[in-house]
């Protein structure tokens, strides 16, 4: 069993690794034996970051900002300077953007979208290459979206363009899935619910003990939730997975 979910060894791209969610399955994979590279758009937290995590295995900082598509090139390039192969891409880096109905502007739709979208889709395709080398029949490359269940639902909060974003991260999931299963390379997206990050810390703040007592399992959803599906999916035990969008959420999108 322990080889079945074993990913010791493997080479692991985590965008918006930094901090919060992407943060949670950077040290997971980390602490799991992964060669763990991070990125996000800070250079002074993402280096700090993987000097941290550098403590307990191996984790390299690579920053870019992934909402602009020579951005996604110049990274994958930065990778396949590295490495011959990647095992494991985890695109985690997002953006969000609240206001009311009447005053939400179109420069959010620009900046959720170009990131939470576009950034998935420009920064897969650059490394497919690299991806493909990767991957056997008996063990895939790997591709792990991070959706929201805010894209499966309709959320309390006025996040017009993070939702609808989330939304279509599923959908090209999907879309991803079927084109790249051919290069034995799959595809799946992963739903949170509400976990304690840096983007939902101002919700939990507020409503934080409101937000657990609606969850059928009546807390927020903790590190090891995280690290855990995405170690299922990126090891051999998740290798039959794809096309799939998980919600990790407690039961929220579904029971509620």
């Amino acid at each position: 069993m322990s080889d079945l979910f074993s990913i010791e060894g493997k080479t692991a791209l985590v965008t918006g690794g930094s901090r919060g969610i992407g943060l949670m399955i950077a040290r997971g994979f980390v602490e799991a034996g992964a060669r763990v590279y991070i990125s996000s758009r800070k250079a002074t937290v993402c280096d700090e970051v993987a000097a941290e995590l550098s403590k307990v295995g191996t984790c390299v900082s690579l920053p870019a900002n992934l909402s602009d598509e020579a951005e996604c090139q110049r990274l994958a390039s930065e990778i396949g300077a590295r490495e011959s192969k990647l095992d494991i891409l985890v695109n985690n880096a997002g953006s969000n953007w609240g206001a009311p109905y009447d005053e939400f502007p179109a420069a959010a739709w620009d900046r959720v979208l170009d990131l939470n979208v576009k950034g998935v889709f420009f920064l897969t395709r650059a490394l497919t290459g690299l991806l493909e080398a990767a991957a056997s029949d008996d063990d895939p490359a790997r591709v792990i979206n991070i959706g929201s269940i805010d894209g499966i639902k309709v959320p309390i909060l006025d996040t017009w363009a993070y939702s609808s974003s989330k939304a279509a991260v599923h959908q090209l999931t999907r879309h991803l899935a079927k084109t790249l299963s051919p290069k034995r390379i799959t595809v799946n997206a992963v739903a949170p619910g509400p976990f304690q990050s840096q983007m939902m810390a101002a919700t939990l703040e507020s409503f934080g003990d409101q937000i657990a007592a609606t969850n059928p399992l009546g807390r927020i959803g903790r590190p090891d939730d995280m690290a855990g599906i995405a170690i299922y999916l990126a090891s051999r035990a998740g290798a039959y997975v794809n096309g799939a969008i998980i919600p990790v959420d407690g039961g929220i999108a579904s029971l509620t």
